[in-house]
């Protein structure tokens, strides 16, 4: 099945930083939000950038009417590095436990899931300098390392990531208890909602705060 360019943008959006430079383009939702706890789990040795994701958080929560839930609490009280192994806990925050071991084992295997396609999706953002192979001095081998990374990499995850979008509407049932359908736009979510301003030097001075020289 072909990737069309709408959900290829949309891929994109949700395997982005989300920083101030990278700012989403598309109305954000209930998948977006799974990125950023993601993204908030990635920095935790980085307590400045976790705080700014902390914040997108919390703004999503309100703009999309489940602050205040299980879920939205749980991740409040989680530490970076942890959120998303909390989310797992969520069947046992509510009144319903009748299944509640049959929904963690679910939302495990899911969240797994997703964090592993996030993870090969965003592989290129930990590159340093220059791009993994770009020294080998063997032409061939060189070639072939770049074919990998470059080509078929690429060609097959567009529909391996597509499962992103039918995972987080699976996991907003699991989660909220609902389908999250509601979306709101960047704009939106900074006039109302606490959203961190692109625009502003002071979110990207927030986002880069525990940056050093040589770090990424």
């Amino acid at each position: 099945m072909t990737v069309s360019r709408f959900e290829q943008s949309r891929i994109g959006q949700l395997l982005s930083t989300y920083s101030p430079a990278d700012a989403p383009l598309h109305p954000l939702d209930f998948g977006d939000y799974l990125s950023l706890v993601w993204r908030c789990d990635q920095c935790a040795d980085r307590p400045k950038r976790a705080q700014y994701y902390r914040q997108c958080l919390n703004a999503l929560a309100g703009a999309l009417k489940f602050a205040g839930t299980p879920l939205h609490r749980a991740m409040e009280a989680a530490a970076p590095g942890t959120l998303s192994a909390a989310l797992t806990n969520i069947p046992y925050r509510g009144t319903r436990l009748l299944d509640a071991v049959d929904r963690k084992a679910a939302i495990a295997q899911l969240c797994h899931l997703r964090d592993n396609i996030c993870e090969i999706g965003a592989y290129p953002q930990t590159w340093g300098v220059s791009y993994p192979g770009a020294g080998i001095l063997d032409v061939e081998l060189r070639e072939r390392v770049f074919a990998v990374l470059f080509t078929a990499l690429q060609g097959q995850y567009a529909n391996f990531a597509r499962l992103l979008l039918i995972i987080d509407i699976v996991l907003a049932n699991l989660l909220v208890g609902y389908d999250v359908t509601e979306e709101v736009t960047l704009d939106r979510l900074i006039a109302d909602f606490g959203w961190p301003d692109p625009a502003s030097k002071r979110s990207q001075q927030e986002y880069d705060g525990d940056d050093q020289p040589g770090r990424r």
